[in-house]
């Protein structure tokens, strides 16, 4: 049931950061956080991935998120037990055996957290005309991405902060996680009352017309057309990004004596939740504007190059291990911010999270056009399922991968992994101007 007066700029940008939000916390921030508490990274490297894994087989319960309740109740309830998580998340810290009881908790959160995203995009996809969807998607992958940054960005400035505060990465790390839980908690409050009541609710009352429902909706969508070269475009599309995102973290804060940048954790921090949130904000709302105004078709290969053109930064970084051009420091009320600020990597970071936030838009549009026809919202759910494949298998190696080769070779292996995807993006079929904005 389409309802347009709802105002979507109240509701779209929160309730998409609190979709980012949580996935960045268990899937990126968790790494700076093991890096921190001792943990190697080819154990980051495993375990963080496997933590993937429900977004993964998500397709396998979201016919349950389609057939019960609505998508506002079920988004409504994972970003509370999400909430919950965390908060737990920050209490097993300081104890023994912090590593296996903290990930099994995470796991708790990322079945939650990947529910919680596919009742959040099917509600996006019922609750807006087909050219709002176009226009609001950058908006969407901006505020998205946002939340990825203030994750990588103000959180971890906090976990630094508090680091240095207490002396202890373990009672700072718990601090933080629960600050984490608190903000989802006010978040989760905030879409309650501002996201609109759109839908009706539709029960399958038979077991007959249930596993009716669940063959139907997995058998139509694997006969889509051009539906192998889909599937291996959408694994393969994000193989080198899935590596970077892994052992980007760990390459800035390494020490230069492993071949590092010797970063601290608040110039990780200050770099992305900073100069990386300007450049990742007006990237996205560009990437959504031109698709808006002239279709998919003109800009799926320059966004594609944006995305994967900055890697080449990274290996210059790698290699030639620019020094620290300038110390600044500064008071703010309680916080006392000690940055190393490095030219060249700051502005390496600008290019990647700019280019990023352009090129991902044509990427989220084309799963909109794959998701096309009934039961939209399983369909784009199983499509971001093999998304999440093809982030968490590269994934699980990436540690494995950057100990064998060094940084600096990594990241030109990270490079080549882009060519696979861009290759076949020539071969897709779709509509030319699909995602333009009508007259």
């Amino acid at each position: 049931m389409k309802n347009i007066d709802h105002k979507p700029w109240y509701w779209i940008p929160v309730l998409n950061f609190a979709s980012g939000l949580p996935y960045a916390i268990i899937i990126s921030v968790s790494v700076i956080m093991y890096k921190n508490l001792g943990i190697n990274n080819e154990d980051i490297g495993v375990y963080t991935s496997l933590l993937y894994l429900p977004w993964v087989i998500k397709p396998l319960w979201s016919p349950f998120i389609d057939l019960y309740a609505t998508k506002r109740k079920w988004f409504l309830a994972m970003q509370l037990l999400i909430s919950i998580a965390f908060l737990v998340v920050g209490l097993t810290i300081p104890m023994n055996h912090f590593f296996v009881i903290s990930l099994a908790v995470f796991w708790v959160a990322a079945f939650a957290s990947a529910s919680n995203d596919v009742a959040s995009d099917g509600f996006y996809l019922i609750a807006l005309e087909k050219d709002q969807q176009s226009f609001f998607l950058g908006i969407r992958s901006t505020f998205y991405r946002l939340s990825l940054l203030t994750a990588n960005g103000v959180i971890v400035i906090l976990a630094g902060y508090l680091e240095e505060q207490y002396s202890d990465m373990h009672k700072a790390w718990s601090y933080t996680m629960i600050a984490v839980g608190l903000l989802m908690t006010l978040i989760t409050i905030y879409n309650y009352f501002s996201t609109p009541k759109t839908e009706k609710v539709i029960v399958k009352n038979s077991v007959e017309a249930q596993k009716a429902s669940f063959a139907s909706v997995f058998a139509s969508f694997f006969r889509k057309k051009q539906i192998g070269l889909v599937l291996a475009f959408i694994l393969l599309f994000r193989l080198g990004e899935s590596q970077l995102l892994k052992m980007l973290t760990p390459f800035l804060i390494d020490e230069t004596t492993v071949g590092g940048l010797g970063l601290g954790t608040q110039d990780v921090g200050i770099i992305y939740g900073t100069f990386g949130l300007i450049a990742l904000t007006l990237g996205g709302i560009l990437g959504g504007i031109a698709i808006s105004k002239d279709g998919l078709g003109k800009w799926m290969l320059p966004m594609i190059l944006a995305m994967h053109l900055p890697i080449i930064g990274f290996v210059l970084l790698a290699h030639f291990h620019p020094s620290l051009l300038y110390h600044i420091q500064w008071d703010l009320y309680f916080f006392n911010f000690d940055y190393n600020f490095n030219v060249y990597t700051t502005l390496v970071v600008v290019l990647e999270q700019f280019g990023y936030g352009f090129g991902f838009a044509a990427f989220m549009m084309y799963l909109i056009y794959v998701a096309e026809g009934e039961s939209k919202t399983s369909h784009y759910s199983i499509a971001t399922g093999f998304m999440a494949l093809g982030m968490m298998l590269p994934g699980m190696a990436s540690g494995f991968i950057q100990e064998y080769l060094g940084y600096g070779n990594f990241f030109i292996w990270v490079f080549i992994s882009t060519i696979p995807g861009l290759l076949l993006s020539r071969f897709l079929i779709f509509p030319k101007d699909f995602g333009k904005k009508s007259a």
